[in-house]
């Protein structure tokens, strides 16, 4: 049976941390914020060169383990960046669980929406390789998947317009304007991930003041994305965010309980952002 990863809680956390889609904001609350397009927006965040590297604590028996880090890239690919995010579990861990994952993602320049989005995985005895090649004017996607790259299963799907994954969601969300949404408000996110497409709900917290131990003080953004009950979290879980309140918009913070255990995932290094960072107040 496969462990419960700290890894998975990281890439599912990190991106849904933000908290808009292809649908209007929810009627229940009230805002003077225009709805998203999920279909198009302009890249004013992030370029290629950026790179952002998080470490990942892991909390087991009331004990806080240092279990590893995760590194985002950005790349030139033409008309695509090459978005790319490894994981790996430090050697001081792998005495309790082995990671090494790769995730990437080809996204258009002009929208952002993904064409090409790929993962290799490395969990404890746990392996698979997954590649969808996802066709936006036709609303399908096709995926290979297996254990290895050359023992693979193919897969058609239909689709909704506009679709993203969890990479391309990430940069994405990280361009939106959130001016004029009440504290309170509650954003429907929708992504394809192995296979299925999640449609879930985030909550959004307003401005706040964080410190982190060890870090410093941050201007942020505080969300709380709803999560799926499963193999990695458990129902009741509530997962929290903390984004910087900056032209970057890039996570410093996420925690989260896990069906064994809790973690956290904090912002360690950063080179190439686009602008200078100027949520920090102290570090």
């Amino acid at each position: 049976m496969r462990k419960k990863s700290w890894y998975s809680f990281f890439a599912f956390a990190l991106l849904l941390n933000l908290p808009f889609s292809n649908s209007k904001v929810a009627d229940t609350n009230e805002s003077n914020a225009t709805p998203p397009d999920a279909c198009h927006i302009e890249n004013v965040a992030f370029e290629a060169g950026e790179e952002i590297i998080y470490k990942v604590y892991y909390n087991w028996n009331f004990v806080w383990l240092t279990a590893g880090e995760v590194r985002f890239r950005v790349e030139d690919a033409g008309n695509q960046y090459h978005l790319s995010a490894t994981g790996r579990s430090y050697k001081s861990y792998e005495w309790l669980y082995r990671v090494r994952d790769r995730y990437d993602t080809y996204v258009s320049k002009k929208t952002l929406l993904p064409s090409v989005s790929s993962k290799t995985l490395e969990e404890g005895n746990y392996r698979l390789y997954d590649k969808t090649l996802l066709n936006q004017s036709n609303y399908s996607a096709t995926t290979w998947r297996g254990k290895t790259k050359d023992k693979t299963k193919q897969f058609e799907f239909e689709l909704g317009e506009c679709m993203h994954d969890m990479i391309s969601m990430m940069y994405y969300s990280r361009n939106l304007d959130f001016e004029g949404y009440q504290a309170g408000t509650t954003f429907p996110v929708k992504i394809f991930m192995d296979k299925t497409v999640y449609p879930l709900d985030v909550k959004y917290f307003g401005k706040k003041q964080k410190k982190i131990k060890g870090v410093g003080k941050f201007n942020t953004i505080l969300f709380s994305p709803e999560v799926v009950e499963g193999t990695v979290f458990k129902e009741g879980n509530q997962m929290k965010v903390w984004v910087s309140d900056d032209k970057n918009k890039i996570p410093v913070l996420i925690e989260s309980p896990l069906s064994v255990g809790s973690a956290k995932i904090i912002l360690q290094e950063y080179k190439g952002l686009k602008y200078d960072f100027e949520a920090a107040i102290e570090q």
